[in-house]
């Protein structure tokens, strides 16, 4: 059984890592990202005021954790990529590979310009009030503080790696970590 769990924040390479490695991996890959965003649609709210509802209604963040829970109790093999992710796998001792991917908040406002579009100086504005939000309702509903790295299996600047290369570095710590 393997289960990886990708965190970490906005524009820092989770989705296309996570991407990467099921190809090579074969595994079940969940992106809770995109669930937050059918729901923010569902809501009829921006990602920006559907995080500012989330904020003052917790059901939401507990209905999704509660789903990537379920996930990690009863896969075999999975990528389950989220901003808590990591934390869910740590606080309920669920044996995961633990990686977390940072970046330069420049380098990560260009790339989601990039995927996105928009304007360069708004996407920092709008990256910057979402991790606030973010570690707010984190601390509020589990008493996590998001920007505490050191329940982590591996930490990855990926400011100037390639996405190969990231996947790289967790195939081989994945590798150590398999008995042969």
């Amino acid at each position: 059984m393997t289960i990886v769990t990708i965190s970490g924040v906005p524009g820092s390479g989770k989705t296309t890592v996570g991407e990467i490695l099921q190809k090579k991996l074969g595994y079940n890959y969940v992106y809770s990202g995109m669930i937050f965003r059918k729901l923010a649609e569902k809501h009829n709210k921006s990602l920006k005021e559907f995080s500012r509802y989330c904020e003052k209604n917790e059901e939401i963040d507990k209905e999704l954790d509660k789903y990537q829970l379920k996930l990690l109790e009863k896969e075999k093999n999975l990528i389950l990529e989220g901003r808590l992710a990591g934390w869910l796998a740590y606080k309920n001792n669920i044996p995961a590979l633990k990686v977390l991917l940072d970046a330069d908040l420049d380098i990560r406002a260009k790339r989601i310009v990039k995927r996105e579009n928009g304007d360069l100086k708004q996407r920092k504005k709008e990256i910057l009030e979402r991790e606030k939000s973010e570690a707010l309702r984190y601390k509020k509903y589990y008493d996590i503080n998001i920007n505490d790295k050191t329940i982590y299996d591996l930490v990855i600047d990926t400011s100037n790696k390639k996405p190969e290369e990231i996947t790289d570095i967790i195939l081989k710590t994945l590798k150590k970590l398999k008995p042969q």
